[in-house]
């Protein structure tokens, strides 16, 4: 049930939930930018270019030891040194490769077990909010009964919906209907959430959110497999069940 927010501490509430939903879509857009990038080739740049070096020293050293002085010819141990430490990050070199191609075959896998979830109701532990089909569901625990304040935000950190809601102590769950704060419906797409209560000794504390969904595509990006529902991409770690319906 939704409450006239006319206290003060309801209005504090619903005002660090808006500040926690903003830096919320603040951060899950930075993620989701640095999603898209990939290391995948700097591995492969690395040791074209550290070839390279390493051919160009083996010039150079084959010059110098041709021009040396007879006399005083430069100490080997110096070349020795230099030839371990480029053989030794030659080395580090080839293992991140490897590793790379290790991490993509397990992504794979992975991958291929997401794609079973396609078309099922998951939730997951996470601020954002997939608007699918013109309604969205998430769930927080309360430490203790009483006003508990929601803010969404979309996906630029404009606040669109904001109430404070009388829960009880436990799991709550939480449903919209895509209406903004004007009464206005909202195009589905991936939203931001935060959840502020009041904890036993009565302070203010963000509350976790799982949301719910359904699965609509998996991909792979450098930090991992994600899920997709709808717009919103959730990284598949964070699931924590699903449903057949």
């Amino acid at each position: 049930m939704v409450s006239s927010i006319g206290t003060t501490s309801s209005t504090s509430l619903l005002s660090q939930a808006i500040t926690a939903a903003k830096s919320n879509a603040a951060t899950n857009a930075a993620a989701a930018s640095s999603s898209t990038s990939t290391s995948s080739g700097s591995s492969s740049s690395s040791l074209s270019s550290l070839g390279g070096n390493f051919n160009q020293f083996l010039t150079l050293l084959t010059t110098q030891l041709q021009h040396q002085d007879p006399s005083n010819p430069t100490s080997t141990d110096s070349f020795t040194a230099e030839l371990a430490q480029f053989a030794g990050v030659q080395q580090q070199v080839e293992t991140n490769t490897n590793l790379t191609s290790l991490i993509s075959a397990t992504q794979d896998n992975q991958m291929a077990s997401a794609v079973s979830l396609i078309g099922k109701t998951t939730t997951a532990s996470s601020s954002s909010l997939p608007l699918q089909s013109g309604s969205a569901s998430m769930s927080f625990t309360a430490p203790q009964a009483g006003d508990v304040a929601i803010a969404v935000t979309d996906s630029s950190g404009n606040v669109v919906k904001s109430a404070t809601v009388d829960a009880s102590a436990g799991t709550n769950t939480w449903q919209w209907d895509g209406t903004n704060n004007s009464g206005t419906q909202l195009g589905d797409g991936a939203y931001t959430v935060a959840v502020e209560g009041t904890s036993t000794d009565g302070t203010s504390v963000a509350l976790p959110t799982t949301i719910t969904g359904q699965v609509t595509g998996v991909s792979k990006s450098a930090s991992g497999v994600n899920v997709d529902m709808g717009d919103a991409t959730i990284d598949m770690s964070n699931l924590t069940g699903f449903s057949s319906t």
